[in-house]
């Protein structure tokens, strides 16, 4: 009597969808607090900064919509920084995109020493972007560079490559796309996904290389392309190492990218609130061009599952 009463006063077990529901809460709550502390909370820390005069040694001072409007309307430099970067982005884009395409459909063979080739061609990816960036200023240095050293041998004059308004951003742009490792290795992986039975119906139906490529590589690779182009997109609109290491936004502003304007306005001029209204207007920028491709060419993308 005295053990069924007990038994009865014991706290109900949890049942297996409810126990599954704890453990799946408990899995996630990291990265929910990370985000929390490490993206939102600075995200409205930074908003509110925005609406301020701070130069983190005063106090702050709202001004309201004062720094985006004199972002927006009086402030020369910020248009030309948005010029650069678009200017890189739009062309950095389609050639990294282009060179990585190509090179993994050349890797995407059977023959010998594959391995190394495609070893080679992804090391410029793990290289660390800082390190990658003095090597490329030592190369392109006007006096005693690699390259500068070459076209003299081949007769020819020296260009300068990092302090000619006219060739600094084209070499950063070169820089770029020699780090083309990473995309060709995403659409490597997504070649080698593209089921085989679809070239051979294609061959059997008569086409040719350029048909197979046309009509059965494109379409089954898409979300790759989709999706590398819009991380390559990101990434570009956001450039700022190569051009503080190599150039620091030189010469005469060639190479001042919007963010690396950012850090000079936080960093340089200690104004943070206007950094903050500048911060925002690049997210706004990125979020409209990702929407954009996401709206005119996502509806293009063929997903196999669906049949579209």
């Amino acid at each position: 009597m005295l053990n069924q009463l007990a038994h009865s006063r014991r706290a109900p077990r949890l049942s297996l969808r409810r126990r599954e529901a704890i453990s799946g809460y408990l899995f996630v709550l990291p990265a929910v607090f990370g985000f929390l502390v490490f993206i939102a909370g600075p995200m409205l820390f930074t908003a509110y900064v925005s609406l301020t005069e701070w130069d983190m040694l005063s106090p702050r001072r709202y001004v309201g919509l004062g720094n985006y409007r004199k972002l927006l309307t009086d402030d020369p430099l910020f248009w030309k920084s948005l010029r650069v970067t678009f200017t890189y982005t739009i062309i950095t884009v389609p050639l990294v995109q282009t060179v990585g395409f190509a090179v993994a459909l050349l890797l995407n063979v059977r023959v010998r020493g594959l391995a190394v080739f495609r070893t080679i061609f992804y090391l410029p990816t793990i290289a660390p972007i800082v390190a990658s960036s003095v090597l490329w200023a030592w190369i392109f240095n006007s006096e005693f560079g690699l390259l500068n050293n070459l076209l003299r041998q081949l007769g020819l004059k020296k260009i300068l490559w990092l302090q000619d308004p006219h060739w600094a951003l084209p070499t950063l742009i070169m820089l770029a796309v020699w780090g083309f490792g990473g995309t060709m290795i995403v659409y490597l992986a997504g070649l080698q996904g593209i089921p085989i039975h679809l070239y051979e119906a294609a061959e059997i139906d008569g086409a040719r290389s350029w048909h197979k490529l046309k009509d059965v590589t494109i379409p089954m690779m898409s979300p790759v392309i989709f999706f590398s182009t819009m991380l390559s997109l990101i990434y570009s609109l956001q450039t700022f190492t190569q051009g503080l290491i190599i150039t620091n936004g030189g010469p005469a502003n060639s190479t001042l990218f919007t963010t690396l304007y950012l850090y000079r306005r936080a960093f340089t001029d200690f104004k943070m609130g206007y950094a903050a209204a500048l911060a925002w207007i690049v997210f706004l920028i990125v979020l409209v061009v990702c929407l954009f491709t996401l709206v005119v060419f996502g509806r293009r993308v063929y997903y196999e599952e669906e049949g579209r």
